[in-house]
């Protein structure tokens, strides 16, 4: 289970083929933003392609960057595809599950090398709720210490690992203040752990993990809800209590009117007797 756990990790495993030609398997998420490395500066003699499902999608000869232009290619990555012009990595941004597959790295040069990236894409909840004062984990799905994570809430460094050393914002002059030493981050992931939420923490966070073979940045969309709110059961509750409140009143002042209409007519029935006697 654990194997299969490391398996599925981001960027989780790295080996080499028999005829030499690295592959790598990793895992990511609908809505990452994903950069295959080719490892390499450019020069003028080098030629990067690169390929999905054996279709050339991408590059880059000297100074000149291309993308698909095929129709199909085009209609599936709907122009989210961009090119590093120094270093021939691919980016592919907001990843769906149909772009899973086999992306191939051809570096025609001296000497010429290849790389296999096996990408699988998994469904993914992005919006995390939480009520407030609760504690939430964001986690990366990643185990490899050496990576970098780093975190960002709305754009601004809340925190980071850079091998072992562990930073929060409170630990860099000018960040955000207003978590308050109210953040961890797990020494063997990287997730973000935020304790004792408050409303002003829901936002965009984004958790982007840095590896020599590929980056990945993971987005998390955390809606704290105020936790004086009604919840929906609780609501429901509130409004069963008020009808049967309401039918309570109404019977109990339906019993007080026949009462009250009743004696009237036994005092009137009475008074008629009484003036027959007479």
């Amino acid at each position: 289970m654990k194997f299969l756990f490391i398996l599925l990790t981001t960027c989780g495993l790295l080996y080499y083929g028999v005829f030499g030609v690295e592959e790598i398997t990793m895992s990511v998420r609908e809505e990452d933003i994903v950069t295959l490395h080719t490892g390499v500066k450019t020069n003028h003699r080098d030629r990067i392609r690169w390929y999905y499902k054996d279709i050339r999608i991408a590059q880059i000869t000297g100074d000149l960057i291309k993308t698909c232009k095929d129709v199909q290619c085009k209609e599936r990555f709907r122009d989210r595809l961009e090119l590093d012009n120094q270093t021939g990595s691919l980016t592919i941004t907001s990843m769906i599950t149909s772009d899973a597959g086999l992306y191939k790295l051809k570096i025609l040069g001296n000497p010429s090398s290849e790389k296999i990236f096996n990408v699988t894409v998994h469904d993914q909840i992005k919006t995390v709720p939480v009520m407030e004062r609760e504690t939430v984990t964001l986690c990366t799905g990643v185990e490899n210490q050496d990576d970098v994570k780093i975190c960002r809430f709305n754009d601004t460094f809340i925190a980071g690992i850079n091998g072992y050393p562990n930073k929060t914002c409170t630990d860099v002059q000018g960040s955000d203040e207003g978590f308050r030493a109210r953040l961890k981050l797990d020494n063997q992931t990287g997730s973000l752990i935020i304790t004792n939420t408050r409303c002003t923490d829901s936002g965009l966070y984004k958790l982007q993990i840095n590896s020599s073979s590929c980056s990945i940045i993971r987005s998390f969309n955390v809606i704290v809800n105020d936790s004086h709110l009604e919840t929906p059961a609780m609501d429901l509750i509130v409004r069963r209590i008020t009808i049967f409140g309401a039918v309570i009143l109404v019977l109990t002042v339906a019993v007080a009117f026949g009462v009250k209409h009743c004696s009237t007519v036994r005092r009137s029935n009475l008074k008629k007797i009484n003036m027959n006697l007479l």
